[in-house]
């Protein structure tokens, strides 16, 4: 499913709350998680600076990208299960929502490597995560998006998804 044009500016409001970067810490984080959430990221740096602040993600989807760029392999000491998915810029692959499903049913923590392209995955994210989910995924140039997932944002997700081609 392809990214439709008149979506690509909806798609740069922040799902969730927006901390800024300067206030990325452990205790920023910490307050919107519990013992019971399921913490999962989309994206590398964002999955690498919580590995580095000793928040381990649930569920872990990045591309050895940043900013399109290439980058270092994360390490993938203290991963229970590792899947992998192909999705290109700009969309939505059925075999990525299957393994993002998949996933959730998996030994966590679980790290999906993307071969193409990350970003757009939230939105399935955001539809099939587990109860007591938090997504987070970085906001280019601005911070962390921090996202509690209910009905609303499901269903924000879901008419996303939908919309696509």
């Amino acid at each position: 499913m392809r990214l439709p044009e008149n979506l690509r500016k909806q798609l740069k409001i922040p799902f969730g709350i927006l901390l800024p970067s300067q206030q990325v810490n452990r205790n920023n984080i910490q307050k919107h998680l519990s013992e019971k959430t399921f913490l999962i990221t989309v994206g590398d740096a964002t999955t690498e600076n919580m590995i580095n602040l000793g928040i381990v993600p649930s569920l872990q989807i990045i591309d050895n990208q940043e900013k399109r760029k290439e980058r270092k392999s994360l390490s993938i000491k203290g991963v229970n299960t590792t899947l992998s998915c192909r999705n290109p810029a700009g969309e939505i692959n059925k075999e990525c929502i299957t393994t993002i499903k998949n996933g959730f049913n998996s030994k966590s923590p679980v790290r999906i490597t993307v071969d193409g392209e990350e970003d757009l995955l939230v939105i399935p994210v955001c539809i099939f995560a587990p109860p007591n989910s938090v997504v987070m995924y970085g906001q280019p140039n601005e911070g962390l998006v921090i996202v509690k997932i209910d009905t609303e944002i499901r269903d924000k997700a879901q008419k996303i998804l939908d919309s696509m081609i």
